[in-house]
């Protein structure tokens, strides 16, 4: 049984570069057609911007329709695989962890994009036409700065990526905030990134409430309210992503994956994850092996 692999810049660009790549996304996928059209994971922060083409994604087990100016973004780590319907094309940026850490003095700015939360569902956006050109015009420029060598080139290309993040970090934020008051979207952001930091440890709404200073009554109406499902499934479903993303790559055994995940035994585990996904850990990794990472 083959492991899922795991992408990194230089294995995907051939450059030694291991910090930044652009591309013409037609050309990108013409070099790769062949392997990541499978479920595989990068190493890295990627971001595609469709401008032609039609087919389906999967981000972390969830379909996405692909459709011209859509653009999705995806943090290390996320499962992900490609079904495209004919001639496809854009624009594609790869870049480090590290990429922005000597530019910007807040460590976390990424972190707090609403695209970069590792939510599948926050990372497909559709560019919407009053914005279509700008977001174009940016990637056109990003491609000829990435063309050639200029003094500051590389604070350029991350000032005008920083330019296109924050345009479309605004359509989302205007939308949520539209329907939810700033304090409580503020509130649902820190809740959803103590998640990502402690899933594995912390699996109860109280440990959570008591790190926000508020009490899981409030918790638990702020979910309700803003996600439609209480606090506790919140949680709940970044442990069972983590357990799908590990169970399709064969490397870990089921129990490895439970103790991993710090539950008391394997049986609960299973329970667990029977209740959530429908299929015991087993049954999803076979379905896994048997359709090559493809979830319908």
């Amino acid at each position: 049984m083959k492991s899922i692999p795991v992408y990194d810049i230089c294995t995907l660009s051939h450059q030694q570069q291991d910090e930044i790549f652009i591309s013409r996304f037609g050309a990108y996928l013409k070099s790769h057609s062949k392997n990541l059209h499978l479920a595989h994971k990068h190493s890295f922060y990627h971001l595609v911007f469709f401008t032609a083409g039609v087919g389906r994604q999967t981000i972390d087990f969830q379909n996405f329709p692909v459709k011209p100016f859509q653009i999705y973004f995806m943090i290390p780590g996320q499962v992900h695989s490609w079904d495209f319907e004919g001639h496809v094309d854009g624009y594609i940026i790869n870049f480090s962890t590290t990429f922005f850490q000597s530019f910007l003095l807040k460590a976390n700015y990424l972190e707090d994009l609403p695209f970069f939360s590792g939510m599948a569902q926050d990372a497909v956006i559709d560019i919407p036409a009053e914005l279509q050109d700008k977001v174009m015009s940016l990637f056109e420029e990003l491609i000829k700065e990435n063309e050639v060598v200029n003094p500051m080139g590389s604070d350029l290309v991350k000032a005008l990526m920083l330019q296109l993040f924050i345009h479309i970090a605004r359509l989302g934020t205007a939308i949520q905030q539209s329907i939810t008051p700033s304090y409580n979207y503020t509130l649902l952001r820190s809740f959803q990134k103590l998640i990502e930091k402690n899933y594995m440890n912390l699996k109860l709404p109280k440990a959570y409430a008591g790190l926000l200073y508020i009490t899981p009554n409030h918790l638990n109406a702020l979910c309700t309210q803003v996600l439609g499902i209480p606090a506790g499934e919140v949680i709940r479903n970044r442990v069972v992503l983590e357990a799908k993303r590990l169970l399709i790559n064969n490397d870990m055994t089921v129990q490895e994956i439970a103790d991993h995940l710090n539950f008391t035994d394997n049986s609960y585990f299973t329970k667990f994850f029977k209740k959530l996904v429908g299929l015991t850990p087993e049954g999803f990794r076979k379905k896994s092996n048997n359709n090559h990472g493809h979830f319908n």
